[in-house]
């Protein structure tokens, strides 16, 4: 079942206990926008029973108690929002910037040369391109907050690999599709890995975990292998 919340976004039931709120506006960017901030205002509201609210590229997934409340009452409170946040594309909060130093290719990116060669470029085009930046981290994905971001201006989108790593070490540089990634800790993985940085990304001791939220921007550095252990172990930080 599905309802329409006037012309920005449908509402559908997803089990007993979330909604999902996709948006239906005509930009992909507005569309991003709207969502990540009904999860703000969501986060920040303090409704009883919701849970909270987990945003992606065009679409929020919506957490409650139904022993609290009800798919009905969540769904009227989300068209409340939308009503109080509107069209206009009017962040939250002043997004950050971040920096992230990377070792390309050899045993740090063992997937640069096939990617060069998928896109005709040589592996110094590869490089370049994916540092240009910087690149918006549009969500938060899994293992431990990745953070999905939009991909380097290559020709042709990159194929996933055909046998997915059982593990990919905590600060690979993926790329994906049209998209870019780091690696906050180890998990098996199907991206292609260009490089690592050394920086920790992820830090179970802090909260949050991972130090960028969406709508951050992340730029990547190329730096040599022999910088790498000098820099290993410090904690990305955002540079304003």
């Amino acid at each position: 079942m599905s309802t329409a919340a006037g012309s920005m976004v449908e509402i559908f039931e997803s089990g007993d206990s979330a909604l999902r709120v996709v948006a239906t506006l005509d930009d992909a960017e507005l569309n991003w926008s709207l969502v990540h901030r009904l999860a703000q205002w969501l986060e920040a509201s303090g409704a009883d029973g919701v849970h909270g609210a987990a945003p992606t590229y065009d679409s929020a997934l919506v957490e409650f108690d139904p022993l609290t409340t009800s798919a009905r009452q969540v769904g009227a409170f989300i068209q409340l929002g939308l009503r109080q946040l509107g069209h206009e594309d009017t962040p939250t909060r002043e997004p950050r910037s971040f920096e992230v130093p990377v070792v390309y290719g050899g045993d740090f990116g063992p997937d640069l040369a096939d990617v060069a060669r998928h896109q005709g470029l040589t592996t110094e085009q590869v490089v370049a391109l994916h540092s240009a930046g910087p690149y918006k981290v549009r969500c938060l994905g899994a293992p431990a907050g990745s953070p999905m971001m939009d991909g380097p201006d290559f020709p042709l989108p990159v194929p996933r690999l055909k046998d997915p790593r059982i593990s990919v070490p905590a600060g690979a540089v993926a790329v994906a599709g049209r998209q870019a990634v780091i690696a906050p800790a180890a998990a098996p993985g199907g991206w292609c890995v260009i490089g690592r940085t050394p920086l920790t990304v992820l830090d179970i001791t802090r909260d949050p975990l991972v130090p960028y939220l969406p709508g951050d921007t992340i730029t990547f550095r190329p730096i040599a292998a022999v910088e790498f252990e000098g820099l290993s172990g410090r904690y990305l930080q955002a540079l304003r």
